[in-house]
């Protein structure tokens, strides 16, 4: 199982931004969380199989309607031990 961080920029907090995340997530198989960071910025850490985690980067730089992703941002992270996917 692998898992990464994404660093989501932009107009990304108070758009559902979070919820819509989570939708995808558990569309795509995926557990980890969504939570907004005090820079504005949406952290989202998902662990799961490869071609899930490039599905939903993908779809983090579109967002829902009202967002506006200037950038994202991944890193690989050490899997989390909870399951399901939550917002924060």
């Amino acid at each position: 199982m692998i898992a990464m961080r994404f660093l989501v920029s932009g107009r990304v907090q108070g758009v559902f931004y979070r919820a819509s995340t989570r939708e995808q997530a558990v569309a795509l198989g995926l557990s980890g969380h969504a939570r907004n960071l005090p820079d504005g910025r949406v952290e989202v850490i998902a662990c799961g199989d490869d071609a899930a985690l490039v599905a939903l980067e993908r779809w983090l730089w579109q967002g829902p309607p009202a967002s506006r992703v200037d950038e994202v941002t991944r890193e690989a992270w050490e899997a989390p031990r909870n399951e399901g996917f939550h917002t924060a």
